[in-house]
């Protein structure tokens, strides 16, 4: 957990939503100077903070709603703190919660050091990986398209085509194999989805990777090198990453995409474990996949499985694996060499 706490003459607290925000400008000595609701607008904010300005902090908590005023704080030139909404526990625990309170708290915690830091991620890079979460938001739809076909084959218990239907190739006369003229209904539905869904997919795909080598071609091709990765996990990684540097160690990389987990204990007992929805789902998802992508293609991952799966479980070995991968990347990306498999399994 990083703290913000650097000093200033005066510290702003923002509670930010879609419309309005409420906002707490406190002194060095924590007297309150502005305390109200306004309007969401670059120009109300300006405006409300314009005789304060001059040695100021603005913090706001990680919710949706933060880009706007990050983009507005680095143009005016105001250091702008993104509050982690999970570690926040002084809004989330109080008795009494609303947008007068949590603007105050907020303020309270920057001006006392003891705010805990969201990354906030640079503007430049932003909307491509927000396209890139939306991909991968249109790949589970599809995937979901795709179940629903498999698990309506077997309530009517449809003997298999021998083909995977993920493929457009193997799709014709999938709904004509269904009874029930509403059956087959149902089943074109999904079938034109999936196919709607695919033109999706290749066009944000194709926009994504023009986009990304400009942004660091040679990080993208190192990832590549890891037998797993592909095309799209690559890019997954290279933009949910970012900038390796900004973590210190390789422990704080893999706990970061959540494949540690940490002890909770007290007083020098242990009573198991926490933190478990602290870190990035994404990167979770990416090294989990690749894991299981790795495993496919590549016999000494498999053997290096099953000596896992003897002295873990095999949903623990799993997870070793993913671990494993995370730290090779770590490593690659701040040294910029490609994948060494022999150190990998050595390691």
């Amino acid at each position: 957990m990083r703290f913000y706490t650097q000093q200033h003459q005066f510290y702003c607290g923002i509670d930010v939503h879609a419309r309005t925000m409420y906002v707490c400008i406190l002194n060095q000595d924590g007297e309150i100077l502005v305390h109200r609701d306004m309007q969401a607008s670059p120009e109300t904010f300006l405006k409300a903070i314009a005789p304060y300005r001059e040695d100021m902090v603005v913090a706001v908590e990680c919710i949706f709603t933060w880009y706007w005023l990050a983009d507005l704080c680095a143009h005016e030139g105001l250091p702008f703190v993104l509050g982690h909404a999970l570690y926040m526990k002084a809004i989330h625990g109080g008795k009494a919660k609303n947008d007068r309170i949590d603007a105050r708290k907020i303020a309270v915690l920057l001006r006392g050091g003891m705010l805990p830091q969201a990354y906030v991620y640079p503007a430049e890079m932003r909307a491509t990986r927000d396209l890139l979460r939306r991909r991968m938001h249109f790949m589970r739809q599809r995937a979901a398209w795709l179940t629903h076909i498999q698990h309506t084959k077997s309530q009517y218990n449809v003997p298999e085509i021998g083909k995977k239907i993920a493929y457009k190739a193997n799709r014709e006369g999938v709904a004509a194999r269904l009874p029930d003229p509403a059956v087959q209904k149902s089943m074109e539905v999904d079938l034109a989805l999936i196919d709607h869904d695919d033109r999706l997919l290749r066009d944000m795909a194709l926009t994504i990777l023009k986009t990304a080598k400009p942004h660091d071609a040679n990080t993208l091709y190192l990832l590549r090198t890891v037998p797993g990765i592909g095309e799209l996990l690559s890019l997954v990684l290279l933009y949910e990453i970012h900038d390796i540097h900004r973590f210190p160690r390789v422990q704080d990389f893999v706990s970061y995409c959540r494949l540690v987990k940490c002890a909770k204990a007290s007083a020098g007992k242990r009573y198991g474990t926490s933190g478990t929805k602290i870190g990035h789902a994404y990167l979770t998802w990416a090294f989990a996949a690749a894991a299981v992508l790795f495993l496919r293609a590549h016999p000494t991952g498999q053997r290096s499985l099953t000596r896992l799966e003897k002295k873990h479980s095999q949903g623990k070995a799993f997870t070793v694996l993913a671990h494993k991968l995370a730290r090779a990347v770590y490593d690659m990306v701040q040294r910029k060499t490609v994948c060494d498999m022999p150190t990998f399994f050595r390691g």
